[in-house]
């Protein structure tokens, strides 16, 4: 017998992410639901380790940290681009694509080693990808729950636009000729991975 989905009360919640946006996009998502979102860093909460081998694992990760350290619900995202013709990488390890010998993350860097693992593939490597999310919600008592949300699409190069972030420029979902970071937010907002996720949480617990 399936567990019953627990159901999120107005009020604070952490949105277990330092990444500013990913945070402005679920900030837009929750507006209308009475939730008041506050991101972890301005909490001081740091970021943890992202140990996990699987979007469910790191989402679920990051919001129990968050929700262990404030003692509110969190809401935590593990989204990343996954590229057909490359065995579905950087996947899980999307972030860290963008590494810098620094230790800051350079999105334009990833992009180029996303095309150059491409190029190496020769011409007949196709261009499918699709990005996935997971968002995960956890209460102080240490219940989850996780909802996974995709949206499909094909990668060009050179970049386009600048209104998104992450691999944004090189994307172009299914049945559009602009690419994420072409879109208007609100536009992206109803067709990306994140709404997808966002569209089940919502059916779930609010």
């Amino acid at each position: 017998m399936p567990v019953p989905h627990r159901k999120l009360q107005p009020g604070k919640l952490v949105i277990a992410s330092h990444n500013e946006g990913k945070v402005r996009e679920i900030r837009a998502l929750l507006a209308p639901y009475g939730i008041e979102p506050v991101s972890a860093a301005s909490l001081g909460i740091p970021e943890p380790d992202e140990t996990g081998t699987t979007f469910f694992a790191n989402a679920e990760l990051k919001a129990r940290f968050s929700a262990d350290l404030s003692g509110l619900v969190a809401l935590a995202d593990d989204s990343g681009l996954c590229v057909d013709a490359l065995g579905g990488d950087p996947g899980v390890y999307t972030a860290n694509w963008a590494e810098t010998p620094e230790g800051t993350r350079d999105w334009n860097l990833a992009m180029r080693k996303v095309e150059e693992a491409l190029a190496a593939k020769g011409p007949e490597a196709g261009r499918d990808a699709h990005f996935v999310c997971v968002l995960s919600l956890c209460w102080p008592d240490g219940h989850v729950e996780s909802f996974e949300g995709r949206a499909e699409g094909t990668l060009t190069w050179p970049p386009r636009g600048t209104i998104g972030f992450g691999y944004d420029p090189m994307f172009v979902p299914l049945g559009r000729e602009q690419s994420f970071a072409e879109l208007d937010p609100a536009e992206k907002q109803a067709i990306s991975h994140r709404a997808d996720a966002f569209k089940k949480l919502v059916a779930a617990v609010l």
